[in-house]
C-alpha cells in the first residue's frame, strides 16, 4: 500500500509524514554543507542556517582543501577511489562464486580437521620461532602451509566426530565480522611488517590494502549472495547441464546474468563499507595509500576540531558515493524489471 492509494485526509496526513521525514534525514547533509562554506567566526559563534541571511558564506575551507593545505587531497581521492572499486569488484566476484558453491553444492567439513588445522599452525609457528630459530613470517608461512596440507589430507579420511555442513561454513563467514576490528587490524599489521622484512612490501601498498579489505568485504558478500543465488529457479541450470554446459559456463553465462540485480546491490553495499573504512586504513597506511576517512579525520589543529574543514572534506567523501548509488541503483531497478519480463 503506498500513499497513492490513500484518500481524502489520510493522504494528506501520509505525506506530511513522509515530508517530514524527508527533511529530517535531508538535515545532517544540509548542516554538513552550509557548514563548509562557513567562516571560523561563523561556526563558533552560534547556529545559523541560511546563506546571505544568516551568515555570509565563504570558500576558504574548500580552497585550504582543495589547495593542499589541508593535506593530499587529490592523491587520497584516488587512493580512495581505486582501492574502493577494485576490492569490492573483487570482493563480489569472489564471494558471489563462494555463495554460489555453497547454494548449489553439498560440502562436508570434518570438525577434526579444522582442529588439526589449529593445532599445526600454533605448534608449526611456535616450533619454527623458538626451536628452528626462524623469523615470525617465515615460520607463519610454513605453519599456515603444513597445517592446510595436513587439513586437507585429513578431510578425505574417515574421522571420529561431527562433521559440518554448508549452513555451518556460512556461519563461520559470517562470525568473522563479529570479532572487534582492532584485532583484525594490529594482527595484519603485525603481519605485513613481517612481510616486508622478507622484501614484501605491504605497509601502505595498494596491495596490502586492497587484499585486507577484500578479506573484510567477504563474508557480507558471501552472505547477501547466498540468498539471492538460492531464489534463483534451478531448472534453468538443471537444462543447460543436460546439454552438457560446463559448470563455469552455467555460472558465468547464466547464474550471473540472472542475479544482476543482487550483484549490484551487493556491490553497492560492500562499496559503501570499503569507502568509509577508518581503522584498517589508519593502521596499514602512513601517507600513499590514506584514505578520504584519514583525511576527515585530520582536519583539525591544535586549536581543536575545524568543523569547517571537517564539513568539506566530508561533503567530497560524501557526493562520490550519492553520485554511485544514484548511477547503480537504476542498473538494478532496469535488472529487476528485465527479470520481470523475463
Amino acid at each position: 500500500m503506498s500513499v497513492r492509494d490513500l484518500k481524502g485526509s489520510g493522504r494528506w496526513w501520509a505525506l506530511a509524514g513522509c515530508l517530514l521525514w524527508l527533511a529530517f534525514t535531508f538535515f545532517p547533509l544540509y548542516w554538513v554543507a552550509i557548514t563548509s562554506f562557513k567562516s571560523p567566526l561563523g561556526v563558533v559563534g552560534g547556529p545559523t542556517y541560511i546563506p546571505f541571511v544568516d551568515f555570509d558564506p565563504t570558500l576558504t575551507a574548500w580552497s585550504e582543501l582543495l589547495s593542499g593545505a589541508r593535506g593530499q587531497f587529490y592523491n587520497t581521492f584516488i587512493a580512495s577511489t581505486i582501492v574502493g572499486l577494485s576490492a569490492s569488484v573483487l570482493a563480489t566476484f569472489i564471494g558471489s562464486m563462494a555463495a554460489y558453491a555453497l547454494v548449489r553444492f553439498t560440502f562436508e567439513v570434518k570438525l577434526l580437521s579444522g582442529v588439526i588445522f589449529v593445532v599445526v599452525a600454533f605448534g608449526g609457528y611456535l616450533l619454527g620461532r623458538h626451536v628452528l630459530g626462524y623469523g615470525q613470517a617465515v615460520s607463519l608461512i610454513f605453519a599456515f602451509v603444513a597445517a592446510l596440507a595436513l587439513a586437507i589430507g585429513s578431510s578425505r579420511i574417515k574421522l571420529p566426530g561431527p562433521v559440518l555442513g554448508n549452513d555451518d561454513i556460512v556461519f563461520w563467514f559470517v562470525s568473522q565480522r563479529m570479532f572487534p576490528p582492532i584485532v583484525a587490524a594490529f594482527a595484519l599489521f603485525l603481519m605485513y611488517t613481517e612481510m616486508g622484512k622478507l622484501g614484501f612490501k605491504l605497509v601502505d601498498t595498494y596491495t596490502g590494502l586492497t587484499f585486507a579489505y577484500v578479506a573484510f568485504s567477504l563474508p557480507i558478500v558471501i552472505w547477501l549472495m547466498r540468498d539471492f543465488f538460492a531464489a534463483l529457479p534451478v531448472e534453468v541450470e538443471e537444462a543447460a547441464m543436460v546439454d552438457n554446459v560446463p559448470s563455469w559456463r552455467i555460472f558465468f553465462g547464466i547464474v550471473l546474468p540472472m542475479s544482476k540485480p543482487g550483484l549490484i546491490a551487493t556491490f553497492m553495499i560492500t562499496l559503501a563499507f570499503v569507502w568509509n573504512e577508518f581503522l584498517f586504513a589508519l593502521f596499514l597506511t602512513s601517507s600513499k595509500w590514506q584514505t578520504l576517512p584519514i583525511l576527515v579525520a585530520g582536519q583539525n589543529s591544535q586549536r581543536g576540531d575545524e568543523w569547517w574543514s571537517i564539513s568539506a572534506a566530508a561533503l567530497v567523501a560524501i557526493i562520490p558515493m550519492v553520485v554511485m548509488a544514484g548511477i547503480l541503483s537504476r542498473l538494478m531497478r532496469s535488472g529487476l524489471l528485465l527479470g520481470a519480463i523475463k
